[in-house]
Parts: structure tokens; sequence; C-alpha cells
């Protein structure tokens, strides 16, 4: 349940604790805990909130001393939350994005542009994008969309559905899992990690390539040469005879 501004954390169980270790008015409690000061004098008389360990609202920083002894001495006075030392971060929003009625319209038109465009994108992303579902993005993706032929593909980030932060992002987090080439592709190079053509075996492999080549013999070229060349001369003499 979620509280209203200005509205103690765990309201009831702030209010077990102000009734146990105050001598604050009902009215006093109610007005604070946003309850009502029949609730409270219900707590007070054990009717309610059995089972609520009380919470200390000046432990959690949001009350103070001087206030409640404030408070104590007039009972017309009324209690205020102490500003908070810490900012809780607002939560995140979960589910897909809302779409104004007025742009829901344009949601198909934008789910095909990104589809076209961006065919790195999951269906996921196109969900926190434009806030459609599953459903829809398939039918479009197979053109069995009631609509269909008179779909064209616009930006949704010039259509307002999203922002162009928001689509960056996405799709710069869909680029991160691609994969560096794709299977089966014969011409699609890559460079191997550093750690493998400098490893001690890799270095290994091209010694062992340079020592398996034959290194030439000079002496033996020569030597074959001569015989190849002897024969001719002889045969030279034996036409001059």
């Amino acid at each position: 349940m979620s509280t209203q501004p200005n509205t103690p954390l765990m309201p009831k169980a702030t209010a077990v604790w102000l009734v146990e270790n105050t001598a604050l008015s009902f009215e006093q409690i109610a007005a604070f805990c946003r309850l009502h000061p029949l609730e409270v004098k219900a707590i007070a008389d054990g009717e309610a909130a059995q089972g609520i360990k009380g919470l200390d609202p000046v432990i959690s920083g949001q009350l103070t001393r001087e206030e409640i002894e404030r408070a104590q001495r007039d009972l017309k006075y009324r209690l205020k939350l102490a500003d908070r030392k810490v900012k809780v971060p607002e939560a995140k929003r979960r589910g897909p994005r809302y779409t104004p009625v007025s742009r829901r319209q344009d949601r198909p038109n934008a789910i095909l542009w990104l589809l076209r465009n961006h065919p790195e994108l999951k269906d996921a992303a196109v969900m926190r994008l434009v806030g459609t579902t599953k459903t829809t993005i398939q039918q479009i993706r197979e053109r069995s969309h009631w609509n269909a032929a008179n779909l064209s593909p616009m930006d949704p980030v010039t259509l307002g559905l999203c922002t162009q932060l928001d689509l960056d992002l996405e799709v710069e987090r869909a680029a991160k899992g691609l994969p560096r080439r794709e299977e089966g592709d014969p011409g699609a190079a890559i460079l191997l990690p550093v750690n493998e053509t400098t490893s001690a075996p890799a270095l290994g492999d091209f010694a062992r390539e340079e020592e398996a080549e034959p290194e030439l013999d000079a002496d033996k070229i020569f030597a074959k040469l001569k015989s190849m060349q002897a024969p001719a001369a002889k045969d030279e003499d034996d036409d001059g005879v």
C-alpha cells in the first residue's frame, strides 16, 4: 500500500509506537499517521493492530524528540514529518509504456517502422518503446493484423510514443547481444582474441611450421645443374664428330 505525501512509513506500526511510548492525543497520532482517531483509540484499547510491532519514528528519522515533546506540551499542535536525509529513488516503471488514447492508433505504424529499421530489437524492447503487446507485434510481423493493408512505417520518436534516448538505449542494448559473425557465413572474418594470437602455444605453432619447412642446400642444387648440363655438352660433341 503506497503512502501519501508527508505520511510516515508503516503508519500503523508508527501509531502503535506513539500510543505505547508517548502522551500524544489520539487526534495528534491520527493526524500524523493519516489514520482515523477511532482507529488510534482501537489500537490503544488493543482491539486493532494486534501483532504489529511498533516502529520508532525517531530512530527511523521521521520524527525528532523535540517535535514529540512540543506536541505533548500543546495538544493542539500537529506533528510534522522530519525532512528525509536519504531520498528513496522512485520505483522503475514495469510493464508496457502508457500511451495516450490519441496516439494509440499510431502504434501499429510505429511497430512496423521498428520491425523494418531495427530487426535486432526483441519483442520486449518494442513493447517497452511503444506500449504494445506481443500478440500485436506478431500480427504485424506476419501481416495478419486487421489493418495490415493500410499500415505505413512511422518513426515512434516523431509520433511521440518514445524519446530518442529511449530508442537509442534499446538499439544499443540489442546491438551488444548480436554475434560477431553469422553462423554459416564463410566470408565473415573475425579477429581472434589477443590472448590466442600471442599465447605460447600459438607462437610454438609458428615455430614448428618454420622447422618443418626444408632448408635449401645450394651445393646440391649446383651439383644437379652440372649433372644436367654434362649430357647436353656430350651430345654437342657427338654431333660435331
